[in-house]
């Protein structure tokens, strides 16, 4: 991880990407047919693996080259030619020579069985695109009918929406309140900050899938508050209990403090993936040296990188004045982004963790190895 780059470097015209996955059956195709007839899709480039499978033929209405057609709502839609990051980089130099009409924004639809995760670190690692294009987010669709089967027998399913920003929840139409209202408790445990938006036949405004990101269009700025989501990690009814965690400079709060917080205790089950996944935030109260934060990511990234599946954080640092934004999903890391300003008084450092087998007993541990150690005796 390199040191923090400079303000503008996270809030700059790079075009957001954003992620559209989940399970086989899990409604995404219809999803996205009815996204790319949505006039809010107009300036959006959509990278699918083939066109057949959604069904583009009545939508269709110019075809601007060999992979590529553009639909009535001025979506453009293009399927994947040799890799994504050819394909990426073919649509930006054809935006750059107007081959194509202008695009905002691209979503990039993964298959069924696909994990997120290399398409992420596709976007962090290649120099070129990572100029060019930044992450919005992570849409997951799960299918409310059978959705908790899938969860109980994919471990793939559950990873979705674990690192997921936002989660739509298809066949609403077809699931009883019951087994919907079921689902929405268990997702909220995998994921607490994420949005579950219901939807049925498809139909969900593009609205509320899209500027997950730290850098918010209408502000033309960083809105950390609405990114990283620190308090959805609370557990207030726990507050008791987190006492004994505390420490003078950090502590660790959320759904994995020793207690079930939200889990039946009948879920000791093999079946049950999601038992295995941790979403908790680390709060630190002083200032972190820089260079042992970086100590610290290193060493937990030996020890579990592909468990890690997100991290983000608000960091003070002990070597700047302006805080410092990180955000990592398993062993890549966005380069780490100096904010202009804090965005509230509150300059303690929070740190979102999303794994999997790896819980706060084992993190704080380290962190307080590696930099409360390093704090304490400053």
């Amino acid at each position: 991880m390199n040191a923090p780059a400079s303000p503008q470097a996270g809030v700059s015209p790079r075009l957001p990407v954003s992620v559209l996955t989940g399970f086989l059956g899990s409604g995404k195709t219809t999803l996205l047919q009815k996204l790319l007839h949505h006039p809010g899709m107009a300036r959006t480039a959509v990278v699918i693996n083939e066109f057949g499978e959604v069904g583009l033929d009545h939508l269709l209405v110019a075809k601007a080259s060999e992979n590529m057609v553009l639909m009535d709502s001025g979506c453009l839609c293009c399927t994947i030619r040799g890799d994504l990051v050819d394909t990426l980089r073919d649509l930006f130099l054809k935006r750059v020579r107007g081959d194509i009409p202008e695009f905002d924004r691209v979503v990039v639809e993964t298959t069924g069985l696909a994990d997120p995760a290399p398409i992420i670190h596709t976007l962090m690692s290649d120099p070129l695109l990572a100029a060019r294009f930044r992450l919005d987010g992570v849409i997951t669709t799960v299918d409310a009918a059978h959705g908790a089967n899938q969860l109980d027998r994919q471990p793939e399913s559950v990873k979705q929406a674990a690192v997921a920003d936002r989660i739509v929840l298809t066949k609403t139409d077809v699931a009883t309140p019951a087994t919907t209202a079921a689902l929405m408790q268990r997702l909220a445990a995998i994921n607490p900050a994420a949005p579950v938006i219901p939807a049925a036949h498809g139909d969900v405004d593009p609205k509320t899938l899209f500027d997950a990101g730290l850098y918010n269009p209408e502000t033309k700025s960083p809105d950390v508050a609405r990114w990283l989501k620190e308090e959805a990690y609370r557990d207030d009814h726990h507050d008791h209990d987190h006492h004994d965690h505390d420490h003078e400079h950090g502590h660790a709060c959320g759904p994995d403090c020793g207690h079930d917080h939200g889990h039946d205790h009948h879920h000791h089950d093999a079946n049950r993936h999601d038992d295995h996944i941790r979403a908790f935030c680390m709060v630190v109260d002083e200032p972190i040296p820089w260079n042992s934060f970086i100590d610290f990511m290193e060493a937990l990234i030996a020890v579990g990188g592909e468990n890690l599946l997100r991290i983000k954080g608000l960091l003070n640092v002990k070597e700047s004045e302006l805080p410092v934004v990180v955000h990592g999903v398993q062993h890549m890391f966005h380069p780490p982004v100096r904010l202009e300003e804090w965005p509230s008084d509150d300059h303690r450092s929070k740190i979102v963790f999303i794994t999997r087998d790896i819980s706060e007993a084992v993190i704080q541990p380290m962190f307080d190895q590696f930099v409360r150690g390093t704090t304490e005796s400053a």
